[in-house]
């Protein structure tokens, strides 16, 4: 089942984020295969990163649980909120995804 993460970074956390950035991108590597879709949660401005939007496939929630739970950001303190959500894709993707 496809779990989607809603990770939302704590306020004035830009440099703890660019500094742990290479390791959780070789994190989410190591599950490249599974990862429907993933990228920045953005301000408007469409570069000030407020957070983190993934949707991977695992067996289980436990699963996406423990994943979360040593991913590096998670391991630093980056987020002030987390919400992990099944999901079921019923809509072709055609916006934001290459053609």
């Amino acid at each position: 089942m496809i779990y989607i993460f809603s990770l939302i970074d704590k306020p004035d956390s830009a440099a703890l984020r660019q500094r742990v950035r290479p390791e959780h991108k070789a994190y989410l590597a190591g599950m490249a295969e599974r990862i429907a879709f993933a990228g920045p949660l953005v301000s408007d401005d469409g570069q000030t990163m407020l957070g983190s939007l993934l949707a991977i496939d695992f067996d289980s929630r436990e699963a996406a649980h423990a994943w979360l739970a040593d991913e590096p950001l998670t391991r630093e303190g980056l987020y002030a909120s987390t919400s992990i959500h099944a999901f079921v894709n019923l809509w072709p993707q055609k916006a934001g995804f290459p053609a």
